[in-house]
């Protein structure tokens, strides 16, 4: 396996996480721990905090980590 390889190989990974991600969470309900609360509106990939979330209502973007409570569907 190339050094080529090898990176691709990782890109697809986090790609295919991040679908995983995506369809998990998009249009669920969420309450954070600063207390917002809404329906997940977009997952982002985010170099330096890993994923975060938009929430319909609410203006920013937040780490997945703040996530208090998911909804199930």
């Amino acid at each position: 396996m190339t050094m080529s390889d090898d990176w691709t190989k990782r890109a697809t990974n986090i790609l295919r996480e991040l679908h995983a991600a995506e369809t998990e969470l998009i249009g669920r309900g969420v309450i954070l721990t600063d207390g917002k609360a809404g329906t997940v509106d977009h997952v982002f990939l985010d170099e330096v905090h890993g994923l975060r979330i938009s929430i319909g209502g609410h203006d920013g973007r937040w780490p997945i980590s703040t996530v208090k409570l998911l909804t199930r569907t």
